[in-house]
């Protein structure tokens, strides 16, 4: 569910851009024989069973039995995976990919061959190589016949001029090593970091014989595949207005995907959940920037897609266009940061500020009088008290002091020492959520631009056969679009004060230090008025801690749409722990419930 798409800086174009054009409605006219790999050579069903590394075990089952499928996905990988997979590594060599899928396999691998699924999984994480041995040894354990494929090329570990301490570097590759794998018969293919929607764009590849010309079908899928890779994000999880759908146990999502690239997302009969035009809205906005979505086979235009509920649980996606892919690809590297630790003291009832000033002058002179002071001393102070409170938990604010350091010895026993001492001499009622510890390791995420044409991206078949897949022929680097026409404005007339929620949905989540948030309206009278409202003003008024940053708003008028990317919000990422809602989750939902001076005719 990471964000899986390449950067970008200002380059010049290499080569020309060329687009399937509208009038363009003949026959596809592959380089290299095409088998398809799915019963309808005009239709290929994908489906996902994991949006993360510890994502619903029995999915993997629930989707092979649950209907008919003839890819089903596995998005394993994330920023902070990378690194969770790079410290396995350093531990043990044969590591370094995802065991979670090794026993989901254990009862689903004899399944898929019997149904004629095609499994395409990240899974083999920083080893594709190994995963993709043990599926074999598995396999023939169990005494099911199938070929095991792995595209490899994205580790870059080795190629050096990281810097100091990096762990893993990674870079994002698309999905021309999955289309070589399955056009020689793969049954499982295992790949290291590709893109998220490669999985699933790699599929259709191969299926359709797309060349990589062919940049609007390859367009579409890789929407398909950015709506599908986090699961049942696309089917009510997650989502704004959950009320309205049960949630009990959502499905997982699947993509009917044609041979111009269009699809319809829904997915399997009586399981739970739904799939909306707001629920596939959300999961669109989610960890993107701009009107360009980017990756490294094509660039996605999202300002250009298109949603039909055509029936229930069934929302069409069409007229996506694609561009070139910019020359670069996006590398991630993890590398460990140093050593944090925590405390949070509980301040419960009366003089609540008073409390948390106390305790804050005893803390900062011990740690003031060590011999070595934490490099970074943060503290925030959560008023989630309230006056008269008939319970004690609600009757409590939370005081969350957060250090960090190159040495773990700097925010050890000098921070939890100096807590415990307070426990009989500091403010009424003293105790904390939890006993301070050692200090734990935190992980650095950085992200940087490699030329495509110098990262390998090999597909390694059954019979061993190593196959170089081509970069993108023709590239264009990545520029800002201008934003388009705003809808005319409401006519002035009464408001209410309320929520934002009631009118519009929100998603939000990481890159890197970044944070986007997505904000869509739910109908043509509330987006006539959340396009102009909404500015980057008057978010960061409704939105304090990003007063000071960097904010961009994107518009994206077809999805009614608006994309906030606020830059280093998160510090240095995920791993890195650096605020209360590290991977920026439920930013989206505290603005919704930011009030404003909403019309009448809105609500």
């Amino acid at each position: 569910m990471s964000d899986g798409h390449t950067m970008s800086g200002s380059h010049t174009m290499s080569g020309s851009h060329t687009s399937d054009s509208a009038e363009d409605t003949g026959p596809i006219r592959p380089t290299h024989p095409v088998r398809p790999i799915g019963a309808d050579p005009a239709l290929l069903r994908i489906g996902n069973a994991s949006g993360f590394y510890g994502d619903r075990f029995d999915a993997l089952r629930e989707m092979l039995t649950g209907g008919r499928l003839d890819v089903l996905t596995g998005d394993y990988l994330a920023e902070l995976t990378m690194l969770i997979l790079g410290r396995d590594r350093l531990k043990d060599p044969t590591r370094g990919y995802a065991r979670t899928f090794l026993r989901q396999l254990e009862d689903g691998l004899g399944l898929a061959v019997e149904r004629g699924v095609r499994i395409v999984t990240n899974a083999g994480g920083l080893n594709p190589a190994g995963l993709a041995d043990a599926v074999r040894e598995l396999a023939d354990k169990a005494g099911v016949p199938v070929r095991v494929a792995h595209v490899e090329g994205d580790d870059l570990l080795a190629r050096g001029g990281w810097g100091e301490g990096v762990l893993t570097a990674n870079a994002y590759l698309g999905g021309g090593g999955i289309a070589a794998c399955l056009r020689a018969g793969a049954d499982v293919v295992v790949t290291g970091r590709v893109t998220d929607a490669a999985l699933v764009s790699g599929a259709a590849q191969a299926h359709f014989g797309w060349r990589p010309q062919d940049l609007d079908r390859l367009a579409g899928a890789v929407v398909a595949g950015h709506v599908l890779e986090c699961g049942t994000q696309a089917t009510g999880g997650n989502y704004s207005f959950f009320d309205g759908h049960d949630l009990l146990r959502p499905g997982f999502p699947l993509a009917e995907i044609a041979a111009d690239g269009s699809s319809v997302i829904t997915k399997h009969p009586g399981t739970g959940g739904a799939v909306t035009t707001g629920t596939v809205t959300a999961q669109l906005l989610y960890e993107t920037a701009g009107a360009r979505y980017a990756g490294p086979d094509v660039t996605a235009r999202l300002d250009t897609v298109r949603l039909t509920e055509e029936a229930p649980d069934r929302v069409r996606i069409d007229g996506v266009r694609g561009e070139a892919p910019p020359p670069t690809l996006k590398t991630g590297l993890t590398r460990l940061g140093g050593w944090r630790n925590e405390v949070t003291f509980v301040l419960t009832g009366l003089d609540v500020a008073a409390k948390a000033a106390l305790v804050r002058r005893q803390m900062e002179a011990a740690l003031d009088a060590a011999e070595h002071r934490p490099a970074e001393v943060r503290w925030t102070l959560a008023r989630t008290d309230r006056e008269d409170a008939a319970v004690q938990e609600e009757a409590s604010a939370l005081l969350r002091l957060v250090v960090r350091d190159p040495d773990q010895d700097a925010v050890g026993r000098v921070v939890s020492g100096a807590a415990v001492e307070l426990a009989l001499a500091s403010y009424p009622g003293f105790h904390v959520t939890a006993p301070p510890g050692k200090g734990t390791p935190y992980g650095v995420f950085e992200a940087v631009a490699v030329d495509a044409a110098g990262v390998p991206h090999v597909a390694v078949l059954p019979d061993g056969t190593r196959i170089s897949s081509q970069h993108a022929p023709s590239t264009q680097g990545l520029g800002r679009l201008p934003d388009p026409p705003l809808p005319e404005p409401l006519p002035a007339g009464g408001t209410r004060r309320g929520p934002l929620g009631q009118v519009a949905g929100a998603r939000s989540g990481d890159k890197g230090g970044s944070a986007n948030v997505g904000v869509w309206a739910r109908t043509d009278r509330a987006w006539r008025w959340l396009a102009h409202e909404l500015t980057v003003e008057r978010f960061r008024q409704l939105l304090p801690e990003t007063a000071e940053l960097p904010v961009d708003r994107h518009v994206l008028p077809n999805l009614r749409a608006l994309n906030f990317v606020v830059d280093g919000l998160l510090g240095e990422g995920v791993a890195a722990q650096a605020r209360f809602d590290p991977q920026a989750k439920a930013v989206g939902e505290w603005l919704r419930s930011r009030h404003m001076d909403i019309p009448e005719v809105v609500w």
